[in-house]
């Protein structure tokens, strides 16, 4: 398929891994490997790249993308599980990492995935089809108050209370199975006052497939693996879209960095901080001016860059 957006934060992340031509690099979130092809382009024939996601349609989307190109390895699998990957590689170090976290633009503009509050489709929200936990099923199968807790949580809304209430009503009826039903639900539960900044469901929906694919909870442990897996001198740039993906972020670095966190009034650290590399960039790097106006999910995009020493 054809592209719609340009990857986001391209230039800054290409600039903040600091591409060396022979190294090895892992894109953990491939998507339509829009960061990739750039990667690509600055590696030798000795470089590579390994692409991990868990969408196989995405995969499969990228090998296309990436067919003028052989030093790549096509991984299905999870960033989660970044140090188990390489060990399957036999691969013990790699000169830089990448995660563009979130929903990708490829899996939005794919419609029928049920990722999208535009148009009219089968709740489903997974990026990776093999798992069996659906947004239908957290809809429809998870408790009033674990759904607000959810929709609160994950997507920052502050009618998460009257929204879960409301779903639970609809969901005695007949089961809710479609994107449009969802809509209808979420706009209804919703003041008209209160509805206008950008669309009513984006929040639910956001945290609906927060849910579904288990984006948040693993991302702190996440951080730490990819630092470990790291070469002396390489660096792992994230992007993240959400207040608590980032602080997820932040919390790794800050932790890796080996901070001393002891009294100031003790004659020696107690707390055995260990120092693994820096933050190169204490305030996180957004997308210019330029970039939001061309694509709308940039607004929200936050970069951190942390380097192995």
């Amino acid at each position: 398929m054809e592209f719609k957006h340009k990857p986001v934060l391209l230039n800054e992340c290409i600039e903040g891994l600091n591409i060396k031509p022979d190294g090895i690099y892992i894109d953990g979130t491939l998507g339509g490997a829009g960061h990739s092809k750039e990667i690509l382009k600055r590696l030798s024939s000795n470089g590579l790249l390994i692409g991990i996601d868990r969408d196989l349609e995405a995969l499969e989307a990228a090998k296309n993308n990436l067919k003028d190109y052989e030093n790549v390895k096509y991984i299905h699998g999870n960033h989660d599980d970044i140090d188990d990957i390489m060990k399957s590689l036999n691969i013990s170090g790699v000169d830089g990492i990448l995660l563009d976290l979130g929903v990708s633009s490829y899996q939005l503009d794919e419609r029928n995935r049920g990722f999208s509050y535009l148009g009219d489709n089968e709740l489903d929200m997974r990026m990776d089809k093999t798992q069996d936990l659906t947004a239908k099923d957290v809809i429809n199968n998870y408790s009033e108050e674990k759904l607000a807790n959810i929709i609160y949580e994950y997507g920052e809304e502050r009618f998460s209370r009257h929204i879960a209430r409301n779903i639970c009503l609809e969901r005695k009826k007949k089961p809710i199975e479609t994107t449009a039903e969802l809509v209808k639900i979420i706009e209804n539960s919703i003041p008209k006052s209160k509805q206008n900044s950008g669309h009513p469901a984006k929040r639910t929906f956001q945290a609906i497939r927060i849910e579904v694919n288990n984006e948040i909870k693993p991302l702190y442990d996440t951080v730490l693996k990819c630092i470990n897996c790291l070469n002396p001198g390489g660096r792992l740039c994230i992007i993240t879209f959400h207040s608590l993906e980032d602080r997820a972020v932040k919390k790794a670095y800050v932790k890796a960095e080996g901070k001393c966190t002891c009294p100031k009034d003790l004659p020696y650290c107690v707390c055995g901080a260990v120092s693994y590399g820096k933050i190169i960039n204490k305030k996180p790097i957004i997308a210019t001016k330029e970039e939001q106006n061309e694509n709308s999910r940039s607004k929200s995009a936050k970069l951190r860059i942390f380097e192995r020493k």
